[in-house]
């Protein structure tokens, strides 16, 4: 959820069945951080819940043990926030290293 200490009723029912490993606390910060990075980094553009997911596989990640397989889900897309701040400081326009990667993957070519 997105106030401090909220679990919604689905979420608390998956917890008690133990279909769900743990949760892990991710502020509101650290999930802007991770929707810009991986737009950024990786080319992924997700929103606000996708970075919190993010983030929260990131500090699973830090405790695993060498070899594990975490999965993280993003099941949202950031393009509803282009015109936000999250993305202020990403150019509308790309520049000559993002369009070799364009270049590169013919069937997704902008």
């Amino acid at each position: 959820g997105w106030s401090p200490d909220f679990i919604s009723a689905l979420v608390d029912q998956a917890v008690s069945r133990n279909h769900i490993d743990q949760l892990v606390p991710v502020s509101g910060d650290e999930a802007i951080k991770c929707s810009i990075d991986l737009a950024r980094k990786e080319g992924i553009l997700t929103g606000i819940s996708g970075g919190g997911s993010f983030a929260g596989a990131l500090k699973i990640a830090q405790k695993a043990k060498p070899g594990s397989t975490i999965l993280c889900m993003l099941a949202d897309t950031g393009e509803r926030y282009l015109s936000t701040p999250l993305f202020a400081d990403v150019e509308a326009e790309m520049n000559a290293k993002e369009q070799k990667i364009s270049k590169s993957t013919p069937g997704c070519q902008f």
